[in-house]
This record gives structure tokens, C-alpha cells and sequence, in this order.
């Protein structure tokens, strides 16, 4: 595949989860969680997403999310769970996804506010349509997602040189 092909890169926010008395990396998701997870899923199966690498914190959460959301994709990707992804700053998750292998053209990674959003706003220089003013008016609530779409290679992933392209959460 050439470098010059747009690749894509979903940003995934866990879904909505419990509170019991465990460890924040612990808690598991809640039953509303549950629910949204998989409609996540079937928003990327409608969408005809196909993903070669999923990167997923290794929180409970985060698990659980992917697994309920992957189920309604109709070919499973690698998924590799990385805990550098748990409480990550917007700079430390782009280090994560620079070091994303060439052949990979679409990409999901699965994990936490507020690193998710505000890895979205300093990626995305461009927007398509209305995504920029959903994502400012709704924030980024669990479940919910940007797409992002950029040119070059994973390691020249930077600040400003996608172009958000679609936005959902699960009230939209």
C-alpha cells in the first residue's frame, strides 16, 4: 500500500461505566454501558468500517467495550491492548499510534476522557460537514466516537493533519 492512500483512525470513548468499590482501572461497565457499546458497534458495521489494528487501554471498561462493540463487526481486527492508552495525555497517545506498522490503513483506538477528545481536537485541522460543531455542542459523552482521516505514514501523525470526518454519540 502506498503512503499516499488517506488512512483513518476511529477514536473510541469507553461506554458508560459502574462505580463499585474497586480500582478506577477495574470498574466495569454499567448496564446503560452495555447497551451503548454495542450500538457503537453496529454504527461501525452500518458505516461498513473495516479495521485492521485495534488499540484498546487495558482498563476493564475499555475492554468490555471493545468486546461488545467488535461482536457486531462483521471481520474482527488484531486488537492489541496497550496500557500506556489508560489516563493518556493527547501527546502520549499520538506517541502510541506513531509507532502504528505502514501496512495498517484503519485503525481504532479504544480509551478515556479526557485524552480521547482532546486527542480529536488537536489532530483534526480540517472538518467535514457539521462533525466540528456536534463534537463542540455534545463534548465527547461514553460510547461515542470521531473519525479522523489523514495522509502519510502513522509516524507522521501530528497535531493538525487530519480532517474529522464524522462524529456520533449515542444520543445523536
Amino acid at each position: 500500500m502506498s503512503v499516499a492512500e488517506p488512512r483513518r483512525i476511529v477514536l473510541f470513548r469507553h461506554a458508560k461505566a459502574d462505580w463499585p468499590q474497586v480500582t478506577d482501572h477495574e470498574r466495569p461497565l454499567a448496564e446503560r454501558g452495555r447497551k451503548d457499546a454495542a450500538v457503537a458497534g453496529r454504527k461501525f458495521a452500518d458505516a461498513g468500517a473495516v479495521f485492521d489494528l485495534a488499540l484498546c487501554s487495558t482498563a476493564v471498561r475499555t475492554r468490555e467495550t471493545w468486546k461488545l462493540a467488535v461482536h457486531e463487526l462483521p471481520e474482527r481486527p488484531k486488537t492489541v491492548y496497550e496500557e500506556r492508552i489508560y489516563d493518556a495525555s493527547p501527546g502520549e497517545l499520538i506517541a502510541v499510534l506513531n509507532e502504528t506498522p505502514d501496512d495498517v490503513r484503519n485503525a481504532v483506538l479504544i480509551g478515556h476522557n479526557p485524552g480521547i477528545q482532546g486527542l480529536t481536537e488537536v489532530l483534526s485541522g480540517a472538518a467535514e460537514g457539521d462533525a466540528r460543531e456536534r463534537l463542540s455542542r455534545r463534548g465527547f459523552p461514553a460510547a461515542a466516537f470521531a473519525v479522523l482521516s489523514f495522509d502519510g505514514s502513522w509516524k507522521t501523525l501530528e497535531p493538525g493533519v487530519a480532517t474529522l470526518v464524522d462524529y456520533w454519540a449515542p444520543s445523536e
